[in-house]
């Protein structure tokens, strides 16, 4: 066995040749036990990806895994670390199997990796995470804290500040021998916690090989991260597409690679030779960066109950009910629009769409450039916003006033 490579094999059989105490961490995101045969074409339909996750019962998936389990365990250092990814078919099998073998003490923690993926397939809530297992060998495993950014409702200027228990035993302000409020040691941040917000591999991502299983690098670097350093040897014995393998090498660890399928490693093999790695949007800026619609339109839209569309320069969102089965779209006219142009770009947008009626909300009125509303077509709706309504009611009050003190001004 070799550092740095990866081997075609049975996880159970490599497994066996390497020396105890040897691993560092050891990753598997082995089957699931979904009773299905996965597949997947590669994104350029190349290649197509096929590997079976049936099983006689739960017993039968169980046995396979406890004995791969108990060689990890075996190969692993008394400061190592595993990490066990799976879902709700059998995570919560997993967990007894993983308490037994390692040790219930040693269980540290149930990472929920949490993405947005977009299904009707079946009744049900819609799954919308997984979940990986993380166990230590021993209570001296290594661990290197991560800290996140604090949410746009903490109180950063009282985190600031020190406490100390009262008599009662309550937190409260630490002052000092002056009265004055005692300022604590500088913060990192909000140490990382068991719920990660990675967004999935869209299908247009350049990460993205096409292959079943496959996860994103950002998932497992941050994985890396928190227990492993530079040089550390990383062990994957389900390595799939080799995901693993690939955030390994970015991040200068040692690895090996195992997997069954001679697709996977000639695939985790291509993979090594360039590597590649979807930065995501999401992550560097924020939810907030995907948001074009001001406060007072999402204002507008909330009395609406519609639906916002923040990325559509011609719909802003859409009424919840459909007539026809046909959508119902609204536009907001924004402040550098005539209405003409906020009508032009509206049809255009609902027509790609199929909207059988549209909603137009004029928000302010362009005297220069007045749009005769005998020439909107008839599926089209035009509010005015309470600012214009207003505006027109004091527009019309100025007048009434201006008639009356002309007519008492003749009389």
């Amino acid at each position: 066995m070799k550092e740095n490579e990866v081997i075609w094999g049975d996880a159970l059989d490599i497994l066996g040749t390497i020396a105890e105490n040897t691993a560092d961490m050891i990753y598997l995101d082995p089957p699931f036990c979904t009773q299905e045969k996965q597949r997947m074409v590669s994104s350029k339909n190349s290649k197509e990806y096929i590997f079976d996750d049936t099983w006689k019962d739960m017993d039968d998936y169980l046995y396979y895994m406890k004995k791969r389990l108990v060689q990890c365990r075996r190969v692993l250092k008394e400061t190592g670390s595993i990490f066990v990814h799976c879902d709700r078919n059998a995570s919560h099998y997993l967990k007894v199997l993983m308490d037994k073998i390692f040790g219930i003490s040693n269980f540290q923690s149930e990472i929920i990796w949490s993405y947005k993926r977009w299904s009707n397939s079946k009744k049900g809530l819609l799954n919308n995470h997984q979940v990986i297992l993380f166990y230590s060998k021993t209570s001296q495993f290594k661990f290197n804290r991560i800290y996140t950014e604090y949410s746009e409702t903490t109180n950063i200027d009282q985190i600031l500040q020190e406490r100390a228990r009262n008599k009662n035993g309550k937190a409260v302000y630490k002052y000092n021998a002056d009265g004055e409020i005692v300022i604590g040691q500088s913060k990192k941040g909000v140490p990382l916690s068991d719920v990660w917000e990675i967004p999935y591999l869209n299908p247009k991502a350049k990460e993205r090989v096409g292959y079943p299983t496959q996860k994103p690098i950002l998932l497992l670097e941050q994985i890396l991260r928190l227990v492993t350093d530079e040089g550390d040897f990383i062990i994957d014995p389900f390595m799939g597409s080799g995901t693993t393998v690939v955030a390994a090498k970015m991040l200068n660890r040692k690895y090996l690679g195992i997997d069954i399928s001679p697709d996977a490693v000639a695939l985790a093999n291509k993979r090594l030779e360039s590597l590649i790695k979807t930065e995501s949007f999401l992550l560097k800026k924020g939810k907030k960066a995907y948001r074009n619609l001001s406060d007072s339109q999402m204002d507008i839209l909330k009395h609406f109950n519609a639906v916002p569309v923040q990325r559509n320069s011609g719909i802003d969102g859409f009424l919840k009910e459909y007539i026809d089965g046909k959508p119902i779209s609204i536009k907001i006219q924004k402040e550098d629009e005539t209405l003409g142009d906020a009508l032009k770009k509206m049809i255009k947008s609902g027509a790609s769409k199929n909207c059988c009626f549209m909603i137009l909300i004029r928000t302010h009125i362009d005297y220069q450039q007045m749009f005769p509303r005998k020439d909107i077509p008839e599926n089209i709706i035009v509010i005015d916003s309470y600012e214009v309504q207003n505006e027109l009611i004091l527009e019309k009050l100025h007048c009434q006033y201006c008639i009356t003190k002309n007519s008492q001004t003749v009389g």
